[in-house]
């Protein structure tokens, strides 16, 4: 069957069992957006490209699938960016499909053309600039392939106006033959029978688990492991629900803002097992310091995070399931009392707390959130103090329940992620926590939530300042708020002017039953809650510290 270049990009789309993508049209994806107008896809106009690359982000995060989003070239390409590296560096699968000027044109610094397949090459694992449609079917199904596959990450393909306007025949591709690219799913035998040995000699053994156990869907089989073993596990912050937050042997977040049980007990066990994780700055502090008393057994898919950060004793490059199952298959079921009793009574000297006794503290608002919903809603987080006290007072029991922007450090990412995130499920309740800096880097987005009556409910925790810069300023730079402290909008009248509910919380007598409110309307709500101004995040690791010595 002949097709334009566009109307193939559609039905490949279509036979991939896409049905949703987010975008915001333009002159060079005009002839997408035509054969787009004929497809039982679901489209949803963001009110920025920025967004729809969020929210395509945010949806591949809740449903495990691959996020699509469209923009135009030049200006619309280039929008797209930090919502692209904020894919990368979570290892989020996404694929953005953008206009180009036509073929006869690029190169000559044309109407809004960009080479955006330049930009992108950095924070993108492929991209795409299609010059024949006849190639248009083949590229996308590579593109998906390599969006999913190994380590996930975002894919770019750029098509020029004239090629989405050129009629080729269209057959959808049945095979994916890319000889320069074969991810290793299973680590080799030497190296695995190296890693059982280590763990069934070790004394005080501990699982750290990242954003590649959730990725993996390796939930289960981390758990078994746990179990048989008697590992207390800790998470890095995409790790979070990769194991149940409330269970006996889980000590809590590491690093930067993680809690004393986990950051102490890597610094005491002498057997570390780092499942999915890249061993990031803000979890090891002082990498010198970082484990010191461990030899380390590191499970990841991507072999260029072996001793890219941390040396480690035994690296098993595959899979996180395959190799869970074949380490849960060798190694024998033990009980270090000695070494539970200590971590234990870590958790018992240390729990998470804060100083309850005066004004509205944001370490309540989460709390109370997790109490009326039961643990059960994805929580969407934009970045700062807010994302952190989510991270520490939320317990995830489930894997993607939570949903953040954890390399990049994206503000504005929170809104559209949550967005993407409630299309992707829309059975569940999803609640994004913002702050008053960070709602404002993409609150048009709230005519999106608006336009399509998407029930997210919208929490603010305004302090009046880009809090998370503040507490630096007055933790290390002698209280001098250099251009911190925020004038804000009213966001129940901004709630208001898009048409949606708004609420103000100014006491803790009422925070429940507001938050109740908000929680049980049917559509969308965003709710203003003012928080005291200058509470810090703590426990908190001084930067380029030990992570064993913290603050607060």
């Amino acid at each position: 069957m002949e097709l334009t270049g566009a109307q193939i990009l559609i039905k490949v789309l279509e036979d991939l069992g896409v049905d949703t993508v987010f975008g915001y049209p333009g002159g060079a994806v005009l002839p997408i957006y035509d054969a787009l107008y004929d497809s039982k896809i679901t489209h949803y106009l963001t009110r920025h490209e920025q967004g729809a690359a969020h929210a395509a982000d945010g949806y591949a995060r809740a449903s495990g699938k691959v996020g699509v989003c469209f923009a135009t070239s030049g200006p619309g390409a280039t929008n797209l960016v930090t919502g692209l590296a904020t894919a990368y560096m979570d290892s989020v699968p996404v694929v953005a499909i953008t206009g180009q000027v036509a073929t006869s044109l690029l190169g000559r610094d044309s109407f809004q053309e960009a080479d955006i397949t330049g930009i992108t090459m950095p924070i993108t694992k492929h991209n795409y600039l299609v010059k024949d449609p006849g190639e248009l079917a083949q590229t996308v199904v590579e593109a998906f392939y390599i969006a999913r596959t190994g380590r996930p990450g975002p894919v770019l393909i750029d098509i020029p106006k004239d090629v989405s306007a050129a009629r080729a025949r269209y057959e959808f591709p049945e095979k994916v033959e890319l000889p320069g690219y074969k991810p290793v799913l299973t680590p080799g035998e030497e190296e695995v029978n190296k890693a059982i040995a280590l763990i069934n000699s070790s004394e005080r053994p501990l699982i750290f688990s990242g954003g590649g156990t959730v990725n993996a869907g390796a939930e289960q089989l981390l758990l078994a492991f746990a179990e048989k073993i008697n590992a207390p596990v800790v998470a890095s912050l995409m790790g979070l629900g990769g194991f149940p937050g409330d269970h006996p042997l889980f000590l809590g977040m590491l690093g930067m803002h993680g809690t004393k049980p986990a950051n102490y007990a890597v610094s005491e066990c002498d057997v570390l097992i780092a499942v999915g994780v890249r061993f990031d700055d803000r979890v090891t502090g002082d990498v010198k310091s970082f484990a010191p008393n461990a030899k380390i057994v590191h499970i990841d898919i991507d072999p260029a995070e072996i001793n890219k950060n941390v040396l480690v004793e035994v690296p098993l490059v595959g899979d996180v399931k395959n190799s869970l199952e074949l380490l849960i298959k060798g190694v024998k079921e033990k009980k270090p009392e000695k070494w539970l009793k200590y971590v234990f009574g870590l958790k018992e000297k240390y729990p998470l707390t804060y100083n309850r006794e005066c004004g509205l503290k944001p370490q309540k608002v989460i709390e109370t959130l997790y109490k009326i919903t039961g643990g059960e809603a994805i929580i969407v987080t934009d970045v700062g103090q807010h994302q952190m006290w989510a991270a520490q007072f939320y317990k995830f029991n489930k894997p993607r329940r939570f949903i953040s922007s954890g390399g990049l450090g994206t503000m504005g990412f929170g809104l559209p992620a949550g967005i993407g995130a409630q299309v992707a499920r829309p059975e569940q309740q999803v609640i994004v926590v913002s702050g008053d800096g960070s709602i404002q880097m993409n609150s048009q987005e709230l005519m999106t939530v608006a336009a399509y009556n998407i029930p997210v409910k919208v929490i603010i925790l305004n302090n009046g300042y880009l809090g998370m810069v503040r507490q630096w300023q007055e933790l290390f730079h002698q209280r001098r708020y250099s251009h911190t402290e925020l004038k804000n909008p009213d966001f129940v009248k901004l709630a208001d002017a898009y048409g949606i509910r708004g609420l103000r919380i100014k006491k803790e007598e009422n925070l429940e039953e507001k938050l109740l409110e908000a929680i049980n309307y049917a559509g969308p709500v965003v709710v203003d809650v003012w928080v005291d101004r200058e509470e810090n995040v703590f426990p908190m690791v001084p930067p380029g510290g030990a992570i064993h010595k913290m603050i607060g």
